[in-house]
């Protein structure tokens, strides 16, 4: 079978991603093939002691595909990365878990959603939290800077994993974890899906 990445153009998949979460960005209360906002990360199981401390503004444009906090939360004072932080709220709901004393950056290659993380961040007086604009790929992070590197539901819009674990390796101090929440599929994908946009965005 051909590498994925001879399969997939990644500029045409990039830019699908984005203006489907540009959209969110900009509409969080529009109706998606996906679900969105704090009623949606309730279902999934987040904790809801800690959800209650944060805005609806904060939880609205929620896209995750599950909850990367289901078996542990950073724990004080950690630093925490956020890889694909879309509207904000996981980077949010790390920053609560570690204090005023730990630190959260979220990663996100859209911009309409960093604008929008930027401002929450700022209105909310979340000052250990910052948002930076890059790709997961390679993310705008020092090397071994963090204590845990999270992600929901953003690794399977990327092609290339064995990529995104080599960052997530060289973001990690030693001893350092990965807490993620994402689609696994066990049965080979035929080249002719990989091959459409569509499958990968919808």
């Amino acid at each position: 079978m051909a590498d994925i990445l001879d399969l997939v153009d990644v500029h045409e998949l990039r830019n699908e991603v984005q203006k489907k979460y540009r959209d969110v960005a900009e509409n969080p209360g529009g109706t998606y093939h996906f679900h969105t906002g704090r009623t949606h990360a309730i279902r999934l199981g987040y904790d809801r002691a800690i959800l209650e401390q944060l805005p609806d503004e904060a939880c609205e444009a929620f896209a995750g595909m599950a909850n990367p906090f289901y078996w542990e939360a950073p724990a004080a004072d950690e630093r925490v990365v956020d890889l694909g932080s879309g509207g904000g709220m996981d980077s949010f709901f790390a920053a609560l878990c570690i204090g005023k004393e730990g630190r959260v950056i979220g990663v996100d290659m859209t911009p309409q959603m960093v604008e929008r993380s930027r401002h929450l961040a700022k209105q909310l007086g979340f000052d250990n939290v910052e948002f930076r604009e890059g790709y997961i790929e390679k993310a705008p992070v020092e090397d071994g800077w963090a204590d845990v590197v999270i992600s929901n539901g953003v690794f399977n819009l990327c092609p290339d994993k064995v990529g995104i674990c080599r960052e997530v390796a060289r973001i990690l101090r030693p001893g350092g974890r990965m807490m993620i929440a994402d689609m696994c599929i066990e049965k080979p994908i035929p080249e002719s899906a990989l091959r459409d946009i569509d499958l990968w965005t919808g």
